[in-house]
């Protein structure tokens, strides 16, 4: 670890020689009450995995209700506040261990709910946080995909100092699932994450950032972002993510130890289209393993979709569509199609293969009573060969509505 705290370091002084600092954004709080602000997402999400043998199919129906309050900082050299969040989900039918908890009789609880609050401080344009909180960061991101947010506890330290130069430093302590009431339910017994990322220029962005996981496992993680505009209405874009993790040695049974996987993914856009070839490639003995500590969205990788493509030694390519229909008169609607094939995956049987096909469909409501309104489709049909997933083959709908309010 001790060479990624260098290149930390030396991200932010070369980051320093080459810009200035930026305005205090302490300087302009307006206060405590006059920054706040406090928003309700309605949420209703339904959720059918149909799996063609083997496993029992999984149909869940819920409603969320997401409160977040975010309270100014108080003016002064160092300005303080609160957030907090207040989370409720109702099942309407089904459930599943990622949405709703289990009882000891076997069924599934009628409703989840949860409450957590941080404090924060500011001087100049650095921020300290210590509470419940929803990182995103590529070594500890929180899982918002189903009906209620993951959540973790802890301290977050955020700068930016420097003029395009974020820095972060953390330790979490607990972590709750989407499913539970409990803020520590994940029985996390630590994660320490450091690092930072930096904006080049219009068209460079590069990221490294680091993470220990107690008695689980610790990650070194680099990003290069690179736009190139080819005219007023065509771009390429590279996008480039690896991970390099070291697994503890009671992780995997077999005692692996080491992985390394990597994407790079090219987006060719143009007008109201884009089209995204990409390569993912894992090495090392064992695959990409995520969400022990560190997060449900702790995969920031080109090929995740339903499937990862994350196993022992999978190589995988993906070819990506999507357009944007207020070119054609449909402000709002955008549509995405994903096939993405993995090949190579080491198994006792020898290589097996999976491959998925992904489509979303999302309209935002642009204007009116119902602005804001976003009602989004996600189908998956997922086949891989039974020496990988032992006929766990799906098709999958998930269909979400939402729709924002902001109360204050």
């Amino acid at each position: 670890m001790q060479v990624m705290k260098w290149s930390v370091i030396a991200l932010a002084v070369a980051a320093g020689t080459t810009q200035m600092a930026v305005a205090s954004e302490q300087s302009e709080s307006k206060g405590f009450v006059e920054d706040s602000s406090l928003n309700l997402l309605l949420r209703n999400t339904y959720w059918n995995r149909d799996y063609n043998k083997g496993v029992d199919d999984r149909k869940t129906w819920g409603q969320a209700f997401i409160g977040t309050f975010e309270s100014g900082f108080t003016q002064g050299t160092v300005g303080v506040g609160v957030d907090a969040f207040g989370l409720l989900g109702l099942k309407l039918d089904g459930g599943q261990d990622d949405m709703f908890e289990l009882k000891s009789n076997g069924h599934r609880t009628d409703d989840v709910s949860q409450a957590g609050a941080a404090v924060k401080a500011r001087f100049s344009n650095t921020v300290i946080k210590y509470g419940n909180q929803m990182p995103s960061l590529p070594v500890l991101a929180y899982d918002d995909s189903r009906l209620l947010p993951q959540s973790f506890t802890g301290t977050l330290v955020t700068s930016s100092e420097i003029e395009g130069l974020e820095l972060n430093v953390g330790r979490f302590t607990q972590d709750s699932s989407m499913a539970s009431s409990s803020s520590d339910s994940g029985e996390l017994k630590s994660i320490d994450v450091y690092g930072g990322s930096y904006k080049v220029n219009d068209q460079l962005s590069v990221a490294l950032y680091a993470s220990d996981v107690e008695d689980t496992y610790k990650k070194k993680y680099a990003n290069v972002n690179y736009q190139i505009p080819l005219s007023e209405e065509q771009s390429l874009a590279f996008d480039f993510n690896i991970y390099k993790t070291k697994y503890d040695s009671n992780f995997f049974a077999d005692g692996a130890d080491k992985n390394t996987i990597f994407s790079l993914a090219g987006t060719y856009a143009f007008g109201a289209h884009a089209l995204t070839l990409a390569y993912q490639q894992n090495s090392g003995d064992a695959g990409y393993a995520y969400d022990f500590g560190d997060g449900g969205s702790a995969i920031f990788l080109a090929n995740s979709y339903y499937s990862d493509f994350n196993a022992e030694d999978e190589k995988s390519v993906q070819l990506a569509y999507d357009l944007d229909f207020s070119a054609y008169g449909v402000p709002g609607l955008t549509w995405r199609t994903a096939y993405v094939y993995g090949y190579n995956i080491a198994t006792d049987d020898g290589d097996a293969k999976e491959r998925e096909f992904f489509n979303q469909v999302k309209y935002t409501v642009q204007s009116g009573p119902a602005k804001d309104l976003a009602l989004k489709a996600r189908n998956s049909i997922y086949r891989g060969d039974n020496s990988y997933v032992n006929g766990t083959d799906l098709n999958e709908w998930r269909l979400f509505i939402e729709y924002p309010l902001s109360i204050l």
